[in-house]
């Protein structure tokens, strides 16, 4: 079977990519033959792969149109969420659509359907938990929903926490100020700060303390309100830090908690907080869980082969 596809010559350019990147990853997602002549897009190959190309196609042109920079991390990311039955025309360009933040040009979007999910969890929830592997984008994107609203002012502050699981070396006995302490704990948040807002202002809005980032052993005690409050890491907390956690929360707030349940560094899984907090907290009306899974990790595509094997060895070994 072949079909031809016309469009608009800029947008043919943009999807064929620099140097006809984004061509060659659409034919490793497609399995058929896919070229270019002109502003023509032609596909070649079996019916079911040439519709499923057209289908693919025609996403990736959406996006195009709706200003979306298309790479061939797109097409890869497009192709997945098609794959995974992403459901009626349009609906990659209705996800990606959702603008989380922009900085200098560059957006924050959902780039799974997984994803997606848990940007309309967390706005409409008060709590959410989100769980699953690295580079599943579950701090990425709460970090940037909270300076979303904290710039809208939709709340006071923001607040970021991990817990300070310590390897060999106390807090207290390490050399400088608090915040120079924990900063090698606290270092993945002020990276993922650092891309969304330029340095003064970030400075400035911590220096307010519109901006707080500090250990979770600092919020015993506190009622935490207007605010949105991140809690990363959480797989090393106890079940009793997470409780004293979870009761910081005051009104006009909303929580994120994150974690993945098979990379605790405490000594025994069964005491961590995150491990157990379904089974308490599941049925409790405003509380959201959404598990991720390496399909959803947009890092490297090596990165989701190095999860799915390490998933598939500890499956072996139980």
């Amino acid at each position: 079977m072949r079909t031809s596809l016309e469009y608009d010559n800029a947008v043919v350019a943009e999807l064929a990519g620099e140097h006809d990147s984004n061509l060659k990853k659409l034919e490793e997602q497609l399995e058929c033959e896919i070229g270019i002549r002109g502003n023509v897009v032609f596909l070649e190959g079996g019916d079911t792969e040439v519709e499923r190309g057209r289908a693919l196609v025609a996403e990736l042109v959406d996006l195009i149109e709706a200003g979306h920079e298309v790479n061939a991390e797109t097409v890869e990311s497009v192709g997945s969420m098609m794959a995974a039955g992403g459901g009626r025309a349009g609906y990659a360009a209705e996800i990606y659509g959702d603008i989380v933040w922009e900085h200098r040009g560059r957006k924050i979007v959902p780039k799974t359907i997984n994803q997606k999910k848990y940007v309309d969890a967390i706005r409409n929830h008060s709590i959410t938990f989100a769980i699953g592997p690295a580079g599943t984008g579950k701090t990425y994107l709460a970090l940037a929903l909270a300076v979303s609203e904290l710039l809208a002012k939709k709340v006071n502050r923001i607040i970021l926490t991990r817990p300070a699981v310590e390897a060999g070396e106390k807090i207290g006995f390490l050399p400088g100020t608090m915040l120079e302490k924990v900063d090698p704990y606290l270092r993945p948040l002020f990276d993922a700060l650092y891309d969304m807002l330029e340095p003064d202002r970030l400075t400035t809005l911590m220096e307010k303390g519109a901006i707080e980032v500090a250990p979770l052993a600092f919020m015993r005690g506190r009622t935490l309100n207007d605010s949105f409050i991140i809690l990363d890491e959480a797989q090393n907390t106890s079940p009793e830090q997470m409780k004293m956690f979870l009761t910081r929360l005051g009104f006009a707030s909303r929580m994120v908690v994150t974690g993945d349940i098979t990379q605790v560094d405490l000594p025994d899984i069964r005491f961590s907080g995150l491990a157990t907090v379904v089974d308490i907290l599941g049925k409790i009306p405003d509380i959201a869980f959404i598990n991720f899974a390496s399909q959803d990790v947009v890092r490297h595509k090596l990165v989701q082969k190095i999860v799915a094997a390490y998933k598939h060895y500890s499956a072996l070994q139980q």
